[in-house]
């Protein structure tokens, strides 16, 4: 009996790769990667791509989304997945908070799940326009929780590279305040000492809670492991209980440290690289989002290791020019969009310069991926809309300013945002008093239609080119 299930599992799963194939040959699946770290509005873009696909592709709404624009898009549906194995992506409790009365943000994802979205439309060149006057384009979503896509440059790193990143990153001005008790606590440990449980797991909770701290009071994306601020069914389990400590000399195999570093290894080749091997190998197009206005408010400290992070990131995906028999046998990303989210908390003027400033961020990682052949660009957006213009006149003079209900509080507000730079500027460069940028709650919704900004634009960027 057991054979024939095992049986059965292998022939279900060749016949959806075949699936998947066939799909890949005549370019039908696209495999969208939304990436980005926590905050950074991964699930209300899924959710806001949803709602403007199904029920309002327009051409005022996506003026330009080739596809919709031409009036060629039929119809998009969500369909059926076939990893049966992962949760349906909750369209409608994310989209239900969007469109409250009283909108609010979704929840930030805690688990993996997917959604699959197909989209009919006429064709008008190409193989397909041969084949048939309609066609049908599958698009494969994946959420997940950002905290886990920190995790990715674990790979590529032993334990003793892990610590010492760590142990620097936690001593930075910035973050030492909250990094004490637990850096206090490391002074007195010896990793030579022999396993005591309990003093590993002492030491592993007081990191834990220094990474929860940091999310809490801080944006930074660089919190590993990630699955210790979600941990669900490891919480307690040894592979998580681990931490950085510094290398040292004359360690035997039953030493602190010997342990330590097995469990790093442990978490990386039974949590990380299963989640990677899994959800992160066959990508087509990536969408990285980034919320460069959080990074600016916290300060110099937090927007350097938020470039590090996406340069680390960034090294763990396959790019590449993708022809067909790579889409088939070895799919590669041949397109990535850099967003700057949330574009629509400062003014329409400057919002061309946070796409700039991300652009900065991203340095040598842009000319590499272009050099290998991948289409790149960088463009600021919002996918949800949650302000409006406003102009003020103040002494005869002219100010764009944004008007919004901004978070945590009940009355909308009319701001004027500081300006952001367009490049990076080191700490000396820093203004005095730092940045403050205002987050707001989402913009309720027109006759049940949300806003957008540029929406259109990463669509046309990501997926255009499959819809003709």
């Amino acid at each position: 009996m057991k054979a024939k299930i095992v049986t059965q599992k292998a022939l279900d799963k060749l016949k959806n790769n075949t699936q998947k194939a066939l799909n890949r040959s005549l370019d039908r699946h696209i495999k969208l990667a939304v990436t980005g770290f926590s905050g950074s509005g991964k699930t209300a873009f899924i959710s806001a791509l949803v709602k403007h696909l199904t029920s309002q592709a327009n051409k005022q709404n996506l003026p330009f989304f080739d596809v919709v624009r031409e009036d060629r898009l039929i119809a998009a549906k969500q369909v059926p997945q076939r990893a049966l194995d992962i949760p349906t992506f909750d369209y409608q409790g994310a989209s239900a908070c969007l469109l409250a009365e009283q909108p609010t943000w979704p929840a930030s994802t805690e688990r993996i799940n997917t959604l699959t979205l197909a989209l009919k439309f006429h064709t008008h060149s190409g193989l397909r326009a041969h084949l048939s006057p309609t066609s049908t384009v599958y698009l494969e979503l994946i959420d997940y929780p950002g905290e886990w896509l920190a995790d990715l440059p674990m790979l590529s790193q032993d334990y003793q590279t892990w610590s010492r990143n760590t142990l620097e990153l936690l001593q930075r001005d910035k973050y030492k305040p909250y990094s004490d008790a637990f850096l206090s606590l490391l002074d007195v440990f010896n990793a030579t000492d022999d396993v005591d449980e309990h003093v590993l797991k002492t030491l592993a909770q007081s990191y834990q809670q220094l990474l929860c701290r940091l999310k809490d009071k801080t944006k930074l994306a660089q919190l590993q492991p990630g699955r210790m601020l979600i941990p669900s069914d490891l919480a307690g389990a040894p592979v998580l209980l681990f931490f950085p400590v510094m290398p040292v000399d004359d360690t035997h195999e039953s030493s602190q440290y010997r342990q330590l570093e097995a469990r790093f290894e442990a978490y990386k080749q039974q949590v990380v690289m299963p989640f990677y091997k899994q959800h992160f190998c066959q990508f087509d197009r990536q969408l990285v989002l980034v919320d460069v206005l959080s990074a600016l408010n916290d300060g110099p400290d937090t927007l350097q290791a938020q470039r590090e992070s996406l340069k680390h990131v960034m090294q763990v995906f396959n790019y590449g020019k993708s022809g067909l028999l790579k889409r088939l046998f070895y799919p590669k990303i041949d397109k990535v969009l850099f967003a700057a989210n949330k574009c629509d908390h400062v003014s329409p003027s400057q919002q061309s310069d946070i796409a700039l400033l991300l652009n900065d961020m991203l340095g040598e990682q842009s000319n590499d991926l272009r050099f290998s052949g991948v289409a790149v660009d960088t463009m600021a957006i919002s996918s949800v809309q949650s302000t409006q213009v406003k102009q003020v006149n103040e002494n005869g003079q002219h100010l764009e300013c944004v008007y919004g209900k901004v978070l945590g509080e009940n009355d909308w507000t009319t701001y004027l945002p500081p300006q952001p730079p367009n490049h990076c500027i080191s700490a000396q460069q820093w203004p005095k008093y730092g940045f403050e940028f205002l987050s707001f709650y989402p913009q309720k919704a027109q006759q049940g239609n949300l806003g957008h900004v540029r929406l259109d634009h990463a669509l046309q960027f990501l997926i255009g080119d499959k819809l003709v």
